[in-house]
Formats: structure tokens, sequence, C-alpha cells
């Protein structure tokens, strides 16, 4: 059972992570693409992460894993909110749609 719930997990992660990749390469502002690459990314690296928990089970690996889950939470939405900030300041400008749509 744990065998399965690892894959399952594992291919959750790979699908998030395809997804913030595609995002970065198809966005067309540096916003949306930190917004795919913040979000995505993060929820694919603790569904990659989790099944590494659920199959060693070991307390040392498990609180390993939890701590890098909680400093990867804390973390990546804290250092996009600031690099968003730092090209607000700089006077990027930010991608109001196609006209010719």
């Amino acid at each position: 059972m744990s065998a399965f719930l690892s894959a399952v997990c594992l291919l959750i992660g790979t699908f998030f992570v395809i997804v913030a990749s595609v995002g970065l390469l198809r966005l067309p502002d540096l916003f949306i693409r930190m917004h795919a690459a913040t979000k995505a990314g993060t929820v694919g690296l603790a569904f990659l992460l989790l099944p590494v928990a659920i199959t060693l089970q070991e307390v040392t690996v498990t609180s390993r894993i939890v701590s890098i889950l909680f400093f990867i939470l804390i973390t990546a939405p804290v250092a996009a909110h600031l690099l968003g900030k730092a090209m607000m300041q700089k006077g990027y400008k930010i991608w109001r749609g196609n006209p010719d749509e």
C-alpha cells in the first residue's frame, strides 16, 4: 500500500513540477512566471519529498523532510514577494495583455 501511495505522490509531484516548468517557458510576464514557479514548484517539491518519508518510515528521515518542507513553504513565497517588490521598484512594466486580442 505504501508503494502505491508513493507512486501516486511521485506522479502528482512530477505533474506539478512540469506545470511549473511549462509556466516558466510559456507565460509572458516576470510576475506571472514567478507565480507559476512558486506555487507549482513548491507543491511539486512537497509531493516529491513525501514518498521518501512514506517509504522509509524512519524518524530521522521524516523529521528532515518535514524540516525541508517547512523551510521551502516559508521561504519560497517570501522570496517571490521580495523579487516582485524589487522589480516593481525598478520600474518593470506589468504585462497588460495583447492589444490585438
